[in-house]
């Protein structure tokens, strides 16, 4: 399912380190936009790990095939 980051916006509340806020907000960051785009990068991240657990049988099936047999257009290789 493809996620729209550009959707309405839901307030929620988070807990942050009083110091680590009081330098933030010192510095004039976003917080909603970093933590937005901290959130978008972790989501991708965790996605990537899950799609390569769930599928590392077939990624390794697909190794061995490729050690034992080679590739499939390696004659039509150029380089």
């Amino acid at each position: 399912m493809a996620m729209n980051y550009q959707a309405p916006k839901k307030a929620t509340n988070l807990s942050v380190s009083e110091p680590l806020l009081q330098e933030a907000k010192a510095l004039k960051i976003n917080l909603s936009a970093t933590f937005e785009a901290a959130l978008v990068e972790e989501v991708r991240k965790q996605k990537q790990q899950r799609w390569q657990q769930e599928n590392k049988q077939a990624i390794q099936e697909a190794n061995s095939y490729v050690t034992e047999h080679g590739l499939f257009a390696a004659k039509h290789r150029v380089f």
